[in-house]
This record gives C-alpha cells, sequence and structure tokens, in this order.
C-alpha cells in the first residue's frame, strides 16, 4: 500500500476522529464522509484511497467507541502510524481491519505530504518522498489473516466456511 501522509501530534482523540454529534451515523460509508471532522469540517474530502495517517503518542484516546477507527478505514486510509496508541483503539482497529503500526522513527521523521508505502508482512514503512525506511514490530500471522480478511467477523466467517 502506497499514499500520501496526513501527519497528527500526540494525543489524538476520538472525538476529534468523530465529534459526538455524529455518533447516529451508523454506516462506514457514511462515517467515512465525517473523519477527522473535529479537526476540519470536511477532512474526509482530502483523503485518497490508501492514504496514511502518521501520529506521535496515544492515538486513539478517549472514548472506546469503534466509529473512530471505522472512520478512517471507510475514508479510505490504509494505515495509522503512530509512537503509540489508546488500547482499546488499537483493538478496534485490528477489529476492523484497519493497521496500525507503532513506530516511534516513522512518527518523528514522516512530515505531511510524504508518500509512504507499508509492507505489512516484514515490518517496513518506507518514505518514498524522503527515501528513508523505518521498521515497525510485524504482525503474527493470525493477525495479517484478520486484517486481510477485512476484520475480525471476515476472519471468522472465513474459519466457519474452511471447517
Amino acid at each position: 500500500m502506497a499514499g500520501k501522509a496526513f501527519v497528527f501530534g500526540d494525543n489524538l482523540d476520538t472525538d476529534i476522529i468523530v465529534p459526538g454529534q455524529y455518533l447516529t451515523l451508523s454506516t462506514p460509508e457514511e462515517l467515512a464522509k465525517v473523519c477527522m471532522a473535529g479537526l476540519e469540517e470536511g477532512f474526509a474530502a482530502r483523503i485518497g484511497r490508501g492514504d496514511a495517517f502518521v501520529a506521535g503518542r496515544n492515538f486513539g484516546c478517549g472514548s472506546s467507541r469503534e466509529h473512530a477507527p471505522i472512520s478512517i478505514k471507510a475514508a479510505g486510509v490504509s494505515c495509522v502510524m503512530a509512537e503509540s496508541f489508546a488500547r482499546i483503539f488499537y483493538r478496534n482497529a485490528i477489529n476492523i481491519g484497519l493497521p496500525v503500526l507503532e513506530s516511534r522513527e516513522a512518527a518523528e521523521s514522516i512530515k505531511e505530504g510524504d508518500e509512504v508505502a507499508v509492507d505489512l508482512q516484514r515490518g517496513i514503512i518506507q518514505n518514498l518522498t524522503r527515501g528513508e525506511s523505518y521498521s515497525f514490530a510485524p504482525f503474527p500471522p493470525f493477525m495479517l489473516e484478520i486484517m486481510g480478511a477485512g476484520g475480525m467477523v471476515g476472519f471468522v466467517r472465513n474459519k466457519k466456511e474452511t471447517e
């Protein structure tokens, strides 16, 4: 996957990702349109399929709502890279098949608009704009299967079909 980087700071709260007034929305398509609306109304229109979010510490802190990672994935974001994630956001992201990559080096080095590519199997982030590479701990095979199936529901469905 490759795309443009959107860079954020530390402690990006789920209320910024999907503000409370949008919690009545329930489909991924609706949530995609309000991704990052707490930062800027209409932000989602700037996101292209395959783009990436990059942030500092504690990305996705705040409430445990699944709306936040669903809106990010549905908006076309291929992955979120950060120095660290709020635990519940991390779990919710994996459960819906949104790759979340912990890399302090990437979080500190990637700049707004840089073109980035990610190899989930090898644990490598390439900054194509700057000619740099950063590493993250590769996902175990079962987590790659979950993400490849589009999330936990698809993963379980696939397992049931093969039994």
